[in-house]
C-alpha cells in the first residue's frame, strides 16, 4: 500500500515531474560556472535537490489541500500512517533520482569543473534535506498547507543567494570542527547518512502523531 501512496503523489506531480528531472541535470552544470568556488559541486547538488523537492512536495501539497486529498484517503483502506510515511519515501525517491541524474550531469559538465561528489558529500546533502523537510512535514502537518507555504518558498528562494555567502564565511574563519572519531574512514563517511535516517525517522513520528490527532 505505501508504494501505492507513493506512486499517487509521483502522478500528482506529473505535470512538473519530467520540468524538475531535466532541471537537476542541467541547473548543477549552470549554477557551478557561475559560483566559482572549490566546493561547487557540492553546493549546486544540494541547491538543486532542495528546488526539486520542494517544488513536486508543493504541488502535490497544494493538489491534496485543492481538492481534500487527505480527507478523501481517509474513506480508503490506506491508513493515516501509511499517507505519512509515504511522503518520506517519496523525499527519499526524489533524492536518489537527482543524485542520478547528478552523476549524469558531471560527466556532461567536467569541462566546466562538476565533479562526482564523494560518499561524505552525499550523505551530508541528504542531512540537511532530512533537516528541512524534516521541519516542513511536521509544520505542513500541522497547520496545513496554506499556513505554511510562504515561509518555506521564502527559504528555499534564498538558498542560492545565502549558501554560497555561507560557505565563503566558514572558510575565511578556517574553523575546523572534524571529530576524530577512533574508527574507520569508511564507517565515518557513512555518518551523515546514518543522523539523516535517524532525524527522517523521528519527523516522521512526530508527523504521524500529529496527522493521527488532526480532524479532517
Amino acid at each position: 500500500m505505501l508504494l501505492h501512496l507513493v506512486k499517487k503523489d509521483l502522478i500528482l506531480a506529473k505535470k512538473y515531474l519530467l520540468v524538475m528531472l531535466i532541471f537537476a541535470i542541467v541547473a548543477p552544470i549552470f549554477i557551478n560556472s557561475k559560483l566559482g568556488l572549490s566546493n561547487g559541486s557540492f553546493i549546486s547538488f544540494l541547491t538543486t535537490v532542495l528546488f526539486v523537492e520542494y517544488i513536486l512536495f508543493n504541488m502535490i501539497s497544494f493538489q491534496e489541500d485543492k481538492y481534500k486529498g487527505a480527507a478523501l484517503l481517509c474513506t480508503t483502506p490506506y491508513t493515516r500512517n501509511g499517507v505519512i510515511k509515504a511522503k518520506y519515501v517519496f523525499i527519499l525517491v526524489i533524492f536518489i533520482a537527482c543524485f542520478l541524474l547528478y552523476n549524469l550531469a558531471a560527466v556532461i559538465g567536467a569541462s566546466y569543473g562538476l565533479t562526482r561528489l564523494s560518499i561524505y558529500s552525499v550523505g551530508v546533502a541528504l542531512l540537511i534535506i532530512s533537516v528541512f523537510f524534516g521541519i516542513l512535514i511536521p509544520v505542513q502537518t500541522k497547520f496545513g498547507y496554506e499556513k505554511t507555504k510562504y515561509i518555506f518558498l521564502i527559504m528555499i528562494f534564498l538558498t542560492p543567494f545565502t549558501l554560497p555567502t555561507i560557505i565563503e564565511w566558514y572558510q575565511s574563519i578556517d574553523i575546523n570542527i572534524n571529530i576524530d572519531l577512533p574508527i574507520p574512514q569508511s564507517i565515518k563517511d557513512w555518518i551523515p547518512f546514518a543522523i539523516a535516517v535517524l532525524m527522517g525517522l523521528i519527523s516522521m513520528i512526530i508527523s504521524i502523531r500529529i496527522y493521527s490527532r488532526k480532524n479532517l
